[in-house]
This record gives structure tokens, C-alpha cells and sequence, in this order.
């Protein structure tokens, strides 16, 4: 049986260079979003959270000192992140058994989104602990607001393989989703990234957001195969990214060229049985007729690998 919460552990910070209390917190797991820049981007009540805690695990303690000490707040860090989740959840479920009120933040906006974040929110639901949402400023959602495409209907990816072929592989599966895809890429790898999604998906509307909610926050909007040509010829790749790339066309119907186009480039990558999964995928046309298509460009004569 858990034991009860009963201190009276208010916690303070400081707001506009007042110290202000922190009510009680029951026992749980409090999620709770922080500022992804800016760090005037917090709610009252993610400071009082943070503050009357009895601990916060964050994915970096350096990091989050820095917003701890800029609202004056005193609450113990403890680290947990991808490379110690699995020794940290243990000693952090021991602390909700023990009555303890724990909150879980990441380097910057929502916990949980592409973090390793859910296993703990799932393992203290699994144990009987309440788990309490504070919600807040997230990536996602300011890159989607501030992008001038679609928001009736989107899809978030996270982070495409760094690999190649994988990457071309998802960018097909992800090319008949009839909604607007929103990445993260890091900025390495973006210039690579940007041109197998102008391969994959064509000319489609999309913003590039960069260093959002920050000094230099930059969004460029532009079709992929132009932004892919700025980001190859040295357009700024410091900082961290979100990639919107608008839904496909309601017309947007593939003929049997571009089909076979498609094919041509995922026969020159690998075999026909993967060739014919990834433009399947891509298309949603039967694998029947697809495989068929895929034998006959197979057997054509010349280098295929380089049309």
C-alpha cells in the first residue's frame, strides 16, 4: 500500500520579482511542458508545479537549472533521460510508492514527444499513481500555427531514419497520408533530408522553422525542391528544426509513369519484393498490379539504377 502525501512542502518562485507560494501537490506524476525558447513561455501553473514537487527528473540537469534558477526555484533535479531510463524509472516509481509528488520535464516543450518520457508515464499508470498533464508550450503546435498550411488534419512524424534508404522507404509510406506531416531534423542532416522528401512527395507547399520562440527564429516557406536547393547551397543549419510539409492534393493521383518512376528508384536501392512494399505503400494501388509492373521494369535491359 502506498503511503499518503501529507507535508505541507509549499514550494516558491519568483514572478515579476515576487515570491510567490507554491500550493501542496497530491502524490503522482506531474508531466509538465516548459518553455521550448523563450523562457517567459511557462504557465503559473507549471511554476507552481515545479515548485511545490518533491523532485523534477529532466532529461538535463544543466538545462533545466538554467529555468529553475531563473524563476528562483530550489527543487531537487534528478536525471532521466534515453541513456539511464531504465535504472532511473525504478528509484523515481519508489518515490511515487513512498507518496511523493514527481515531476517529469524535457530539455524543452511537452514531455512524452520523442522522448523517453511515456514508458515512465506508462509504468506509474501500471502501478496505480495518478499521472497529471500540465500543459504548455510544444513544438508541434507552434511550428503547425505558424506554417500558413493545413491544421485541420496532421500528422506528427518525429524523426525520419538518418539512414538513406530507410528514410526514402518512410517518405514513401508517409506520401499518401492525406494530411499535413510535421518532422523534427537536426540541422547535419536536414540538407539530405529535405531532398529525398522533394523525391519523395514533389513540389509540395512547406515551412522550414527554425529556433522557434527564440532571438533568431527563422520560418522559410517554399515548395521542397526550392528548399532543398537553399538548405544544399549553405542556407543556415545551426539550431533545431521542425519540417510542415502540406497534404497531398485531393487529385493528386499518381499515373502509371510516375508509378513507374517510383519503382525504378526503390528497384535501384534494393529487391523487387521491397521495391514493390515501399510503392505500395506509397500509392495504395494492389500489389498484385504493382508487383507485376515491378517484374517487367526488372527485366528491362540497362542500368536502371540510372534513370
Amino acid at each position: 500500500m502506498r503511503a499518503e502525501r501529507t507535508k505541507e512542502s509549499t514550494g516558491t518562485y519568483i514572478l515579476a520579482g515576487q515570491v510567490v507560494g507554491a500550493p501542496r501537490l497530491a502524490a503522482g506524476l506531474y508531466v509538465v511542458a516548459t518553455p521550448i525558447g523563450n523562457l517567459r513561455d511557462i504557465t503559473l501553473r507549471a511554476l507552481e508545479t515545479l515548485a511545490a514537487a518533491d523532485a523534477i527528473a529532466c532529461e538535463d540537469t544543466r538545462v533545466s537549472r538554467k529555468l529553475l534558477e531563473h524563476y528562483g526555484i530550489a527543487t531537487a533535479l534528478t536525471p532521466y533521460h534515453e541513456h539511464n531510463a531504465a535504472a532511473a524509472r525504478p528509484k523515481i516509481l519508489a518515490r511515487l510508492d513512498a507518496g511523493e509528488a514527481v515531476a517529469l520535464i524535457s530539455d524543452a516543450g511537452t514531455p512524452l514527444i520523442s522522448d523517453p518520457g511515456y514508458k515512465l508515464a506508462r509504468v506509474a499508470r501500471d502501478a496505480g499513481h495518478p499521472v497529471h498533464a500540465v500543459p504548455g508550450a510544444s513544438a508541434v503546435l507552434a511550428a503547425l500555427a505558424s506554417s500558413g498550411l493545413p491544421t485541420d488534419r496532421f500528422l506528427f512524424e518525429g524523426f525520419l531514419p538518418a539512414k538513406q534508404a530507410q528514410r526514402r522507404s518512410r517518405i514513401a509510406a508517409l506520401a499518401r497520408i492525406p494530411a499535413t506531416l510535421i518532422l523534427f531534423e537536426s540541422g547535419p542532416r536536414l540538407s539530405d533530408a529535405l531532398a529525398d522528401l522533394a523525391g519523395g512527395l514533389g513540389t509540395r507547399e512547406a515551412a522550414i522553422c527554425r529556433e522557434l520562440t527564440k532571438l533568431h527564429e527563422e520560418i522559410r516557406r517554399g515548395d521542397l525542391a526550392t528548399l532543398a536547393r537553399a538548405y544544399a547551397e549553405g542556407a543556415e543549419t545551426r539550431g533545431e528544426f521542425v519540417v510542415v510539409i502540406a497534404p497531398p492534393a485531393e487529385d493528386e493521383a499518381m499515373d502509371d509513369s510516375e508509378i513507374d518512376a517510383l519503382l525504378r528508384r526503390a528497384l535501384a536501392r534494393g529487391s523487387v519484393k521491397d521495391a514493390v512494399s515501399e510503392v505500395c505503400g506509397a500509392t495504395g494501388r494492389p500489389r498484385r498490379d504493382i508487383y507485376r509492373r515491378a517484374l517487367a521494369l526488372a527485366e528491362e535491359p540497362g542500368d536502371d539504377a540510372a534513370d
